[in-house]
């Protein structure tokens, strides 16, 4: 098993208790539906030398958003390798409506994004281009909060829509865009990658790609096209390694997971290996300000 030979900075971490946060989406899934803390996913790293990890935001039922930021950051207090927190907001109902949930965030220590998730919304083509959305993400700027992307590969053309129209607003791709790679569908997702990447303003987490794939089956060869692909559109200078997990439990474990990647990414310079691992989240994030 090959693994980095550094500390490094996950930045994909959710952790949570449904005890305590409803999370409806979880009913079903048993091996999530229980509580998941940072010492748990610490544990399971094996030797893993996780030095940072940004929280998440879990997709809490509706209205708990708040109550969700303020237990991590409660857990923050006594956990240190918990250095930043992603938070949901709904922004889809604009600026204004959403301006003092922004503003009890930022009262939180460690805030340092807001994630919305666009994903559910796959059958409603233009949701994340509708213009309450497009505002609000694009007020982000102005509070120094970047914005997570969770998509389906089908909504990435209105994505890049979105990210044209917040220049300002600095973007991450989280799980690579979920292309399908069950069935090995590399297009319109390649395409569609390249056009996004283009954009400076965007980053990608490489983070989330075997829930794609064969849950009990995969192999790094299916996986393999995918990620290299991200990291030629986004240049080791704009990708930042995420465990995803305990999502990641679904299909994989946290050593096996951070080893694939570690072997996709072998010959890669020291340089390049520091920023995938560790410089650039740091960066993206403000782990350092």
């Amino acid at each position: 098993m090959i693994l980095p030979d550094m500390p490094i900075v996950d930045a994909h971490l959710h952790i949570y208790d449904p005890g305590v946060i409803p999370f409806p989406w979880m009913v079903d899934l048993p091996l999530l539906n229980e509580a998941h803390g940072p010492d748990r996913m610490l544990a399971e790293a094996e030797g893993i030398e996780v030095e940072a990890a940004i929280f998440v935001e879990v997709n809490a039922a509706d209205g708990a958003h708040l109550s969700e930021a303020r237990y991590v950051a409660k857990v923050m207090e006594t956990a240190p390798v918990l250095q930043g927190m992603v938070a949901s907001v709904p922004l889809d109902l604009g600026p204004e409506a959403v301006a003092d949930d922004i503003a009890a965030l930022k009262a939180l220590p460690g805030t340092r994004g807001v994630r919305r998730l666009i994903e559910p919304h796959l059958e409603e083509p233009g949701w994340a281009i509708r213009p309450a959305f497009v505002e609000a993400v694009r007020i982000l700027a102005g509070h120094d909060l970047s914005f997570d992307i969770c998509i389906r590969h089908a909504q990435m053309r209105d994505v890049i829509g979105l990210v044209r129209a917040c220049p300002d607003t600095r973007f991450v791709l989280d799980h690579i865009g979920k292309p399908d790679i069950r069935n090995g569908q590399l297009d319109p997702w390649r395409a569609d990658l390249a056009d996004l990447a283009a954009l400076p303003n965007v980053w990608c987490k490489i983070s989330g790609v075997v829930t794609e794939a064969d849950h009990a089956h995969w192999t790094e060869d299916d996986v393999a096209p995918f990620i290299r692909h991200a990291i030629d559109c986004f240049g080791y200078g704009r990708v930042m390694f995420g465990g995803d997990w305990p999502v990641s439990r679904l299909a994989t474990t946290y050593p096996r997971w951070v080893s694939t990647v570690a072997r996709l990414t072998s010959e890669a310079s020291p340089s390049e290996k520091q920023a995938l691992w560790r410089d650039n989240a740091r960066a993206f994030y403000r782990l350092d300000a």
